[in-house]
């Protein structure tokens, strides 16, 4: 059979909308969020460092442990039972069979499986631990993980079963087992079992050395490959969400100064001031008339840059705990070869991304119920100033029997009501477990999950949103209060973009495919907001 380092490279994903794929390498630095995200989209291939300095941390690690089991060392996991199993000495002619044993037993996980690009953010992530050069793990693990990114072989993983520490056992033990040639794998849009696949690559299983099976099971790959998931799409909504409220304040006729440069000086939060900023532009800094005596708008309107900015300030703190995470060895033990130590610890705990995760959540439901908060206004006639009830666009006597976004808007309520009740933080529900020896542990993944429910369930709410806004803007341009050239380029485009996929709602109609299509499009970022914001 060929080594993994013969096979071809991988034809250019369908994802690439330029057919490029360009080549990220592990073990020369710091790993980034939008690395992860790319490799995850197939727009990145992977690659090892060639360098003389990693080579000796890989080597010296694998050597080191190879020295320990000659002289009948104690190792945790590779002489001796795993968890509170750790008092019970394994026989060294046993030591190979052990690894093999820790994946089978975990083989318990449930629930739905995570997608063929989740599955490889994870499997990027695990990878980008292992490159640290701490966990003793081998050239042969290190470049089937690589094969794999790059053949696109994705583990087939239940999202369920993991408590977070002792890292993500259950979930990974998924991976580990796909890298020895058990259970199944995506793989050309199939589920297959992975010794069917890597014999089709003329590619062997590989053996898991002692220390392996831990190396690649006791760790945070699978919440922090979630969390570099969930971070991407939280980014990209806090932008969405200026954009969006930019036009409701146009379709409302809203007053523009509530964003006004000078306003935002005297509260300094920078992510807040950029929001603002954002909607200032989008309303071209200009305050279309109003029919109304109100001075000043209702919070949804007037405090969004308040409550959007509350996300866009916190993520510079989620990226440095998401990537300080990403780039560490997250295992336990830890190996130390090139100093020959052998260091038990606690490094699989997830309590950073649970954190993360948990805040995250919080601030992404917000901003459901911000533009759920904004549709309401919309739809009332008692709120939006002048425009038809439930924004239908129905004339003379066919106004009586059409409904507009009522029943959106309702859909709305639902997906808000579900995604603010998932803001429970998972973090604080620890349970002792494993005879009281994983006695605190940290829901991290239950977090990240969560997490990523809670964008699909705000994503939901800004598409019909999209939706609504559009509307609204076309229904005052048609009653002569807004002049469509008195509009700013970028909302004028998007405007022109939204119409040709979700036209002006006349008489009623089924609306769910056009918000699936909306929801895609929020997910793959197919709006450019404000170039100023850095897009990976």
């Amino acid at each position: 059979m060929t080594s993994v380092n013969d096979l071809p490279s991988p034809q250019p994903s369908l994802e690439s909308s330029d057919n490029s794929v360009d080549k990220i390498c592990f073990g020369e630095g710091r790993i980034t969020i939008e690395q992860i995200n790319l490799i995850a989209r197939r727009r990145l291939t992977v690659s090892l460092s060639s360098s003389a300095e990693f080579a000796h941390k890989i080597d010296s690690a694998v050597a080191f442990l190879d020295k320990l089991l000659e002289e009948d060392g104690v190792i945790y996991g590779v002489t001796t039972g795993y968890g509170d199993s750790c008092t019970v000495k394994v026989p060294l002619s046993q030591v190979y069979e052990l690894p093999i044993h820790l994946t089978r037993f975990h083989g318990c996980g449930l629930g739905d499986n995570f997608s063929p690009q989740e599955g490889r953010a994870i499997l990027a992530t695990r990878l980008c631990s292992l490159t640290q050069g701490y966990s003793g793990v081998s050239w042969d693990l290190l470049r089937q993980l690589t094969l794999f990114l790059n053949q696109d072989v994705v583990p087939v993983i239940p999202q369920e079963g993991s408590v977070g520490a002792s890292g993500d056992l259950t979930p990974l033990s998924y991976l580990a087992a796909s890298l020895i040639g058990e259970r199944e794998v995506y793989y050309r849009g199939r589920i297959r079992p992975a010794a069917e696949v890597l014999a089709e690559l003329n590619t062997a299983p590989i053996r898991l050395r002692p220390k392996e099976g831990l190396a690649i099971m006791n760790g945070t790959a699978v919440m922090t490959a979630l969390a570099c998931i969930a971070y991407e799409r939280a980014e990209y909504l806090t932008r969405l969400s200026s954009r969006l409220t930019a036009l409701a304040s146009l379709a409302l006729q809203g007053n523009g100064h509530h964003f006004d440069e000078i306003l935002f000086s005297v509260k300094p939060h920078p992510g807040q001031n950029e929001v603002a900023s954002w909607i200032r532009d989008d309303l071209n800094h200009h305050e279309h008339p109003r029919n109304s005596d109100r001075l000043q708008d209702r919070y949804s309107i007037r405090c969004a840059p308040h409550i959007t900015g509350v996300l866009r300030d916190a993520l510079p703190w989620f990226r440095q705990m998401i990537e300080n995470e990403l780039n560490s060895a997250n295992d336990n033990p830890i190996i130390d070869g090139i100093g020959e130590h052998v260091l038990h610890g606690g490094h699989f705990y997830g309590g950073h991304i649970a954190m993360v995760m948990d805040s995250m959540k919080n601030a992404v439901a917000n901003l459901a119920d911000l533009h759920d908060r904004q549709m309401a206004l919309l739809m009332d006639v008692k709120f939006n100033n002048g425009l038809p009830a439930n924004l239908s666009a129905a004339e003379a006597e066919r106004q009586f029997i059409n409904h507009g976004f009522k029943a959106v808007q309702i859909g709305c309520s639902a997906w808000t009501a579900e995604a603010l009740k998932l803001t429970m933080p998972a973090s604080v529900f620890s349970r002792s477990t494993e005879c009281h020896n994983q006695d605190k542990v940290s829901m991290g993944t239950i977090a990240a999950r969560d997490c990523l429910r809670v964008l699909q369930l705000t994503e939901q709410v800004m598409a019909a949103m999209l939706m609504a806004v559009q509307q609204g803007v076309q229904l005052r341009i048609r009653q002569g209060q807004l002049k469509q050239e008195s509009l700013s380029p970028p909302i004028q485009s998007m405007l022109a973009e939204l119409q040709e996929s979700c036209p002006l709602l006349v008489e009623d109609r089924r609306l769910d495919s056009e918000l699936r299509q909306l929801v895609s499009g929020i997910q793959e970022q197919r709006w450019l907001l404000y170039q100023e914001a850095v897009r990976p």
